[in-house]
C-alpha cells in the first residue's frame, strides 16, 4: 500500500526538478535528448505559464475557501 504523503512529496520533488530545468537550467545546458524536456527548453512563453499556474491556482483555492468560511459563519 502506497502512503499518500510519500506520493505528494515525490511529485513535488519531480515538479521542482522539471520546473527548475525548464526555467533556469535549460538556458545553460545543452538539449537533453528527451523530447518533452527539449520542447520545454526551446519554448519561451508557455513553460512559465504552466509553472506559475500552480501558485496562482493555490491562491484562488485558498481565497475562495476563506471567503466561503466568512459567508458560512456570518
Amino acid at each position: 500500500m502506497v502512503d499518500t504523503g510519500h506520493v505528494v512529496v515525490a511529485l513535488s520533488i519531480l515538479f521542482f526538478c522539471v520546473a527548475g530545468y525548464a526555467t533556469l537550467f535549460s538556458a545553460l545546458l545543452p538539449l537533453s535528448g528527451i523530447p518533452v524536456l527539449d520542447a520545454l527548453a526551446r519554448d519561451t512563453h508557455y513553460k512559465y505559464f504552466l509553472i506559475l499556474l500552480v501558485p496562482t491556482g493555490a491562491y484562488f483555492v485558498i481565497a475562495n475557501w476563506v471567503g466561503w468560511q466568512y459567508y458560512r459563519n456570518t
